[in-house]
């Protein structure tokens, strides 16, 4: 049944592609900023209503969250896409720096594609289970402001993915591989600090800055750097810090990230970082306040779920490209320096990446490697309640640089659209062998019972915190 399945959503993709891409292309020139992409998510789930889904819109207090379902019955079997764009990376679809709109948002991470690999295998999914009569339910997840707010933690809090038997999702990357990557857990948080205005220069003893306090814990967590885990990481930037030289500032602002591998080793390093707060406001007569914009889990792996798309990845077959697509990528890589290159292969820890240093586009499936990324990312928290994998397929071109006008440019052409039909049905095809083979899914499972060693997840937010809805507002 799987295999006459698979070749009905095969079908489905194949004579949908020109509507799937220009859904992908409508979203990458939308470029909306997390918690706003009214326009993007709107469009995934007037696609999904005209396929016959039942759409929920308005999820988790966030108005641009939305849960498509079709089916009744166990398995339950999820697919996650995100939509946001991120702010100044706006470019054109060219192989040079040349942005569509100056300082304006772009998707420089390739969410675009994201989202609509997404529900494109989605779809094709349910047109095969109504075809061969596959009993279950399909989902789709509409996930707002991954890169900024973690919509799916609030999704996860309010019990959005209860029930659900396991999920895939889909992301842009530069290998095609099955997501078999650890990663950071994250706190994110604000401080601001209050101080007394005065004259700098004629009665700077009446001031109190916060831009000094400010400055101070800073340096207080610079020194702390020493003294914690190797693979944490601490980064922030000052978001306020006064208006003119002369006025001693009454008020600054800066934001930080905490990060490290386990949720309880974030934790012990955020109260350090609390506890230099507090020691900058006692050292200049400042008062401040802490306010705790997010935290994120780190990733719960599931190698039985990375196999199946190894496995589907290989079955389809990675996508060819053409001379004009091959082109766009020479010229892109010419922006790329070697050693840059070099060190972003050499950092993957792939067992061949030598092989690949004077290749543009990586075409192969390599066997899984086990590695580990800086980054945080809330699929994670996903995972803590369901098998979940996340998959990559080459979008960019090796080396380029996340978050980037590159990768903006290349999500928003023909190497782009390559990578989304590709995901799109690899994505089904692990949907449907889930669906359909019960031995797989209960393998999965297992295993992520066992990962879980009996831990549970508590979620980082507190429960009467709500998605900042206003947090592109100007303070």
């Amino acid at each position: 049944m799987f295999e006459a399945a698979k070749q009905k959503a095969l079908r489905w993709i194949s004579e949908n592609e020109k509507r799937i891409i220009e859904v992908s292309d409508k979203i990458w020139e939308f470029a909306e900023l997390g918690l706003q992409e009214f326009k993007s998510s709107a469009l995934l789930a007037d696609e999904l209503k005209k396929a016959g889904f039942k759409v929920e819109v308005d999820v988790a207090g966030m108005p641009t969250a939305f849960v498509a379902t079709y089916g009744e019955g166990r398995p339950v079997i999820g697919v996650m896409g995100e939509y946001d764009a991120l702010a100044g990376v706006s470019q054109k679809g060219v192989p040079w720096k040349e942005p569509l709109v100056e300082g304006a948002p772009g998707h420089g991470c390739g969410h675009n594609i994201h989202g609509t690999s997404g529900m494109a295998a989605t779809v094709a999914t349910k047109v095969a289970m109504e075809a061969t009569g596959i009993r279950g339910t399909v989902k789709f997840f509409g996930t707002p402001a991954e890169e900024t707010a973690g919509g799916k933690v609030y999704m996860v809090r309010d019990g959005v993915f209860d029930g659900v038997d396991a999920v895939l999702s889909h992301h842009p990357g530069s290998m095609n591989t099955g997501g078999y990557s650890g990663n950071n857990a994250v706190n994110d948080a604000k401080f601001h600090f209050y101080g007394v205005a005065s004259h700098a220069a004629g009665s700077p003893e009446q001031g109190r800055s916060a831009l000094d306090a400010v400055e101070l814990m800073n340096i207080g967590v610079n020194y702390l750097r020493e003294h914690i885990i190797q693979e944490a990481r601490i980064h922030y930037v000052v978001e306020s810090g006064g208006d003119q030289p002369n006025v001693v500032p009454a008020y600054a602002r800066s934001w930080y990230y905490v990060r490290a591998p386990e949720r309880d080793q974030v934790e012990q390093i955020y109260n350090r970082v609390l506890e230099i707060a507090k020691g900058a406001a006692i050292m200049t007569g400042t008062t401040h306040k802490v306010e705790f914009v997010g935290g994120l889990y780190s990733k719960i792996l599931n190698l039985s779920l990375n196999d199946l798309i190894i496995q589907n990845m290989r079955e389809i077959g990675p996508p060819q490209y053409t001379e004009e697509e091959r082109k766009f990528a020479r010229e892109i890589s010419k922006t790329i320096p070697p050693e840059t290159k070099r060190d972003s292969l050499r950092k993957s820890k792939r067992p061949d990446w030598e092989t690949l240093v004077d290749v543009d586009l990586d075409q192969s499936v390599p066997d899984t490697w086990e590695r580990w990324g800086g980054g945080s990312t809330d699929v994670s928290d996903v995972s803590w309640k369901v098998p979940a994998m996340e998959l990559t397929t080459s979008t960019f071109v090796l080396g380029s640089p996340g978050h980037s006008w590159q990768n903006t440019a290349q999500s928003g052409m023909g190497i782009g659209h390559k990578s989304l039909i590709f995901a799109a049905k690899t994505m089904s095809f692990c949907a449907i062998d889930l669906l359909t083979r019960p031995e797989l899914l209960r393998k999965a499972q297992d295993e992520f019972k066992q990962r879980l060693g009996g831990r549970v997840y508590k979620s980082p937010l507190p429960p009467e915190m709500k998605p900042p809805l206003d947090m592109w507002k100007k303070k």
